[in-house]
């Protein structure tokens, strides 16, 4: 879990929706980066929030998408899914999103809400 997502597709100027965020690729792009670290060491989830928006991507590691396969794309993933949950409300306002989706993002919500996990076990959740 984090604050401030790697990826984004929000209309704003917040770092997600640049190409290298500090929190991917680190200070200056090379210093203490996550996304390599999650990477290398099989992160299945990550779960964001900053953006008021609801986000959820398909499987990504550097901008390529690593679906599991096209009918079952969250099974067996050959990289982590990212999901972006902070659309539970403020006096801000949601987020607007960019007019296009991008080719990572598997589903956008412009409503409040917040989000729930069933952990089944350490293979399965909802």
């Amino acid at each position: 879990m984090g604050h401030r997502p790697m990826y984004c597709s929000n209309a704003d100027l917040d770092d997600c929706t640049w190409h290298e965020s500090k929190v991917r690729k680190g200070l200056r792009g090379k210093f203490y980066g996550l996304e390599d670290l999650f990477y290398k060491y099989g992160v299945d989830l990550q779960l964001w929030a900053h953006e008021h928006s609801y986000e959820r991507l398909w499987p990504i590691y550097n901008y390529q998408v690593f679906n599991g396969s096209r009918e079952m794309p969250y099974t067996n993933p050959r990289g982590p899914v990212h999901i972006i949950t902070g659309s539970a409300g403020c006096e801000e306002r949601l987020t607007p999103f960019s007019l296009f989706p991008r080719p990572w993002s598997a589903l956008r919500v412009k409503e409040y809400g917040y989000t729930r996990l069933h952990i089944l076990n350490g293979t399965h959740l909802h």
